[in-house]
């Protein structure tokens, strides 16, 4: 599945393309703390967090992530949106909760669980 076919099925909102909506997603990897997604979430995953701050797109860059979910309707900082750009990493914005947003992307087929490359 593409990034674009995530945005198109769960309704969110682009707030930065990065690199395009083209690339495959692999999987997801919900959380809030860097640390642990750096340690866990794996190139090409889909990463659903809270956070709004330039620092995720260091994570989500060095991590090679498809892109970044903010959920709850939290808007990025427009210096997380200027680095976003940059780093070409996608940046889309979600009204619904981590739960929810979870939860379609499992009816959806994407697991968070994934075989290693």
């Amino acid at each position: 599945m593409t990034l674009q076919q995530v945005v198109e099925a769960l309704g969110l909102e682009v707030c930065c393309e990065g690199g395009g909506l083209d690339r495959q997603v692999r999987g997801a990897y919900a959380s809030d703390l860097l640390s642990d997604v750096m340690a866990h979430a794996r190139e090409g995953d889909l990463w659903i967090t809270l956070q709004v701050h330039q620092n995720i797109v260091a994570v989500a860059s060095l991590n090679d992530l498809a892109g970044v979910i903010l959920v709850n309707g939290r808007r990025p900082e427009k210096s997380t949106v200027e680095k976003a750009e940059t780093e070409e990493v996608p940046l889309l914005v979600s009204t619904e909760s981590t739960f929810e947003v979870c939860g379609r992307l499992y009816a959806l087929g994407i697991r968070g669980v994934h075989e290693a490359s």
